[in-house]
């Protein structure tokens, strides 16, 4: 992806985040005609800033990385083909492929998470990738605006803190129609999925098959789970 085809505006905000951060897209290829460019930081220290992820993981800036889930989550939204015009929510989006690859589908997307500077990667890419459906707003999922309601809300790698379990499944309940479905994917080794789970189960019907993507270095187990109202 060469930066100066972007539209003038667009390139203005790649100049400004370039200011700030060493920048670079990645290409994620969905299908025979489904192709996203994610911009996203190629220097991991810059935002580390010297602290040890490996001390405490929850300074870990989650976003910057193209988790596995998220390319299992973007290629099972393409393969659904979901019909044009279904709103589509995006949690903690990082980088945002999910929800790209679904308004490369047609779905009208928002992207969401709980800063500025995520969202501006997001609209840069987004543009990259040629979709203009697609609406990037604020939300701290311990304070929540008044929402309108999707009929599928997407969540991937985002349920890694417990504390954040109850605030999530407040956002579903005010965000997630009747009939409405989520849709999360994390590696099948995340403990956390099953305490999740335990909870939601006694407001959802939930759905599960564990999806694995090939890698040359290493095979990734993924499980996607489906939430239906029940």
């Amino acid at each position: 992806m060469d930066p100066q085809t972007l539209p003038p505006q667009t390139r203005e905000l790649y100049e400004k985040i370039k200011e700030q951060y060493s920048v670079g897209f990645e290409s994620l290829k969905l299908g025979d005609d489904t192709h996203l460019h994610l911009l996203k930081v190629t220097d991991l220290e810059q935002l580390l800033a010297g602290k040890d992820p490996l001390k405490n993981p929850s300074e870990f800036p989650f976003w910057i990385r193209l988790w596995e889930a998220a390319i299992v989550l973007s290629r099972f939204m393409v393969s659904m083909k979901p019909a044009a015009g279904t709103t589509v929510l995006e949690l903690g989006a990082g980088l945002g492929a999910p929800g790209l690859a679904a308004a490369a589908m047609g779905c009208v997307v928002t992207l969401t998470d709980y800063e500025e500077m995520i969202l501006d990667f997001e609209r840069v890419s987004a543009t990259a990738s040629g979709l203009s459906d697609v609406r990037f707003e604020m939300l701290d999922w311990l304070d929540p605006p008044e929402m309108e309601q999707y009929d599928v809300i997407l969540g991937a790698e985002i349920l890694f803190r417990e504390e954040f379990f109850e605030p999530l499944q407040g956002i579903l309940r005010r965000a997630l129609k009747p009939d409405g479905v989520v849709y999360l994917a994390h590696d099948i080794k995340r403990k956390s999925m099953k305490p999740f789970l335990k909870a939601a189960e006694k407001e959802y019907r939930i759905s599960a098959t564990k999806r694995v993507l090939r890698s040359l270095d290493q095979d990734k187990e993924i499980l996607l789970t489906r939430l239906t109202h029940r």
